[in-house]
């Protein structure tokens, strides 16, 4: 049996819990920590949980029976906590983004590796079946080479959504909905994509004047074998409307699920080939359902791990490589100047405090609460 401990029990907390209650014999959650112990207590009220509550993580670092972490936190707090846990021996589940800047990513990785542990990075939307059976199809190359991927990660969120204390500013929040939105979809596209050896961006803030960080940002990515990337991150995109789409040599497929290939008359113009598409419809058809999904699907694949002492789908290494994507655009559309990636060390973006000081600040924050009474969150497309 796996004790857990969930650390920060806000909106996002609500998707965890109910992820491990799904494998009862597997394991069980023992404490709720929370700089409001209330909010913890409402949380053990709601789940029927039978947990210590604490106001600080530093109280149950010692305890030996906890061997697990989910932390669901402000960015600003990931390094910290998830060092701290992971130099007491525990293994860790590290709500996205995974930290604030590159240089706090490596110490966290560092950790995991001195310390033999598991570390994983959510990025649920690889554990849906639409985003794991568009991979498998793109892996297949049916399609032919990408030429150009398109993300749409198009997101609403009201002016009093910045309000709340922490998020808003670059020191708290880390970066408005790029980081904190679009990371979602910028996993799924390094995932398949890997890194790409360019960016070009622009942000603005349109619709949020109480908040320093941006609300609308668009990226151009360019890849080593000369295909083309965009991303539009988003919080001002009424519908959240969201989809990655792939156009290869031979075809396009998409999540949501969408196939069609193009052949070329004689003189150039396109003809639908009805027989790749139904090639590649066939082999998505075939492919397996996933027995869970989202969050409850990482949390298994993190529980197996740990049992069987393999490697978790996501890691550290993976949501670095997100995170430096997302560093680049911000570089990038700060600057107004294209950046090479890999970024180095020594470049001024590599820590948090490079990020704050050299990044557009758009408005100044004016409103600050501590908690807002609905937690009725929306957490994106199912991809169907």
């Amino acid at each position: 049996m796996i004790n857990v401990a969930v650390i920060g029990t806000g909106n996002i907390s609500k998707l965890h819990i109910k992820g491990f209650l799904e494998f009862p014999q597997r394991c069980r959650i023992v404490a709720l920590v929370d700089i409001y112990p209330e909010k913890a207590a409402e949380k053990a009220k709601e789940f029927s949980l039978d947990a210590e509550i604490f106001s600080s993580h530093k109280a149950i670092l010692d305890r030996e029976d906890i061997q697990l972490v989910s932390i669901c936190t402000p960015p600003y707090t990931h390094a910290e906590l998830a060092v701290d846990f992971l130099n007491a021996k525990k293994d860790v589940i590290l709500e996205k983004p995974m930290a604030a800047s590159l240089e706090e990513c490596d110490a966290i990785n560092r950790a995991a590796e001195e310390n033999n542990r598991t570390l994983s990075v959510v990025a649920q939307n690889r554990f849906r079946t639409p985003i794991m059976k568009l991979k498998k199809t793109l892996d297949a190359g049916l399609i032919g080479d990408v030429v150009h991927a398109q993300v749409d990660s198009f997101w609403w969120r009201g002016r009093c959504y910045y309000d709340l204390w922490w998020r808003g500013t670059w020191e708290k929040e880390g970066g408005g909905c790029t980081l904190n939105h679009a990371v979602h979809h910028i996993d799924m596209l390094s995932w398949m994509m890997g890194l790409p050896k360019e960016i070009h961006s622009v942000m603005s803030n349109t619709s949020h004047d109480n908040s320093e960080v941006e609300d609308l940002s668009i990226a151009i990515l360019k890849y080593p074998n000369g295909g083309l990337g965009q991303i539009t991150s988003s919080v001002v995109h009424h519908g959240e409307e969201q989809q990655i789409v792939f156009q290869g040599k031979n075809a396009r497929i998409s999540a949501p699920w969408k196939v069609y290939a193009s052949k070329s008359k004689e003189n150039g113009f396109p003809i639908e080939d009805q027989s790749l598409e139904k090639e590649i419809q066939s082999y998505y058809d075939n492919l397996p359902e996933l027995t869970n999904i989202a969050h409850t699907g990482q949390i298994d694949n993190v529980l197996t791990a740990m049992e069987n002492g393999t490697e978790p789908m996501i890691t550290g290494i993976d949501g670095r490589r997100t995170l430096e994507i997302i560093t680049a655009i911000y570089k990038s559309a700060s600057t107004g100047l294209p950046v090479g990636l890999p970024l180095s060390k020594d470049d001024a973006y590599y820590t948090a405090g490079g990020i704050m000081e050299n990044s557009i600040h758009f408005y100044k924050k004016t409103t600050s609460i501590e908690n807002f009474s609905s937690e009725n969150i929306t957490v994106g497309s199912n991809y169907k």
